[in-house]
């Protein structure tokens, strides 16, 4: 089926370069480093080398001032790949934009020519211990104190938060205002009071580098606030449509991974005489996966138009991430049946696909609190 993103010669030589580093320099190894339960630095000062993190950056902080779609590509062949955890997509598309788009000319001026070449990192701070799609009930504190603010308090499940040189963390400087009260801070990683809590082991997306983070009397200068005092909340409103448009074209081509890993094997597989894949069942379960994908590539890829154009998605990207991380979670279960006994060991890689799908629902948005928004936009 052809695709409906107006792709540029660009666009498909970005594409050629990033599944070429994919092939080089991730695939051989992706399969140790989650074992490993980490992933190598490095790899961030190696794309930015190539120029691959954060296109979309003006040519004076080292970007090419490129669209949209750079961000998608990358997103792309990165699941494609199978490196479902590497925090490429957060430190390229999902986090950096923030100080592009709120920051101050001297945040930007610090830190985007660093974020572009991979000299350093950064991961995004929200979820807490109590406080993970309810962002009211983040209880994290920011005190005022002179030209300082005081942070005070913990996040949780923070992706590339090992290796992450600066962290946007939100925080409330003012909680009897709820929403108006929620503030961004960039905290540097040696800033007294801030610690990083060990890995936190998960049953999926090992090496994506997830702890905990701490603030205790944690100073930070007021001139690391992004954007104004209050106006945090509004400011993740806005960005939360990209990242939920990316990790929905993410769970398509999971799936798609998961499907191609199926039909590799079951040309391969022999029972009772014959291929798996000349069975019905089997062609069936293929097919009706086929479909799934078929549909929910075609539906993401006119939410991402949409997006990209300027426009508000919000319900769509929503029904959009709610529906394709089930879809990717149920492909990834049928085609690890499909292996029987060998799908259960890790040594396949089905086996990954399927425990890596199984957040997909939960983070970014969970399937419940996608739900909720969607009622509201069709007027419930």
């Amino acid at each position: 089926m052809r695709s409906i993103i107006p792709y540029t010669e660009e666009h498909e030589m970005y594409r050629k370069a990033i599944a070429s580093f994919m092939e080089k320099e991730i695939t051989p190894n992706y399969a140790k480093w989650d074992e490993e339960g980490v992933f190598p630095k490095e790899i961030f000062k190696k794309m930015g080398d190539n120029g691959y993190l954060c296109t979309w950056a003006d040519e004076k902080y080292g970007g090419v001032s490129g669209d949209f779609w750079y961000d998608y590509i990358l997103n792309e062949e990165m699941m494609s790949a199978g490196a479902n955890c590497l925090p490429l997509p957060l430190h390229s598309s999902v986090a950096t934009p923030y100080i592009d788009a709120f920051g101050s000319d001297a945040q930007k001026e610090r830190w985007l020519p660093q974020l572009v070449s991979g000299d350093i990192t950064i991961a995004l701070a929200m979820t807490e211990p109590g406080a993970g799609s309810d962002l009211m009930a983040m209880r994290g504190r920011a005190v005022k104190d002179g030209d300082s603010y005081i942070l005070n308090g913990s996040k949780t499940f923070i992706t590339n938060a090992v290796h992450a040189d600066i962290t946007i963390v939100a925080m409330k400087t003012n909680p009897e205002l709820a929403y108006k009260g929620i503030s961004l801070f960039i905290v540097e990683k040696d800033t007294p009071g801030f610690s990083t809590g060990k890995p936190i082991p998960k049953i999926g997306l090992h090496a994506g580098g997830t702890s905990e983070l701490f603030f205790e009397d944690c100073r930070v200068p007021a001139e690391n606030l992004i954007g104004k005092e209050g106006a945090g909340f509004l400011y993740l409103m806005q960005k939360l449509q990209q990242e939920r448009v990316l990790i929905a074209a993410g769970n398509v081509y999971m799936a798609q991974k998961s499907l191609d890993l199926a039909m590799e094997y079951v040309e391969q597989r022999q029972l009772f005489g014959k291929k798996l894949s000349q069975f019905q069942n089997t062609q069936f379960v293929l097919a009706e996966i086929a479909t799934e994908i078929a549909l929910g590539r075609a539906f993401i890829e006119q939410v991402a138009l949409g997006h990209s154009q300027g426009n508000n998605v919000v319900k769509e990207v929503s029904m959009a991430k709610y529906w394709l991380s089930e879809m990717n979670h149920r492909a990834a279960s049928r085609c690890l049946q499909l292996f029987g006994g060998y799908g259960y060991c890790t040594e396949y890689e089905i086996s990954r696909q399927f425990v890596d799908s199984r957040v997909q629902s939960i983070f970014g948005g969970a399937s419940e609190i996608m739900k909720v928004v969607i009622a509201k936009e069709i007027g419930l």
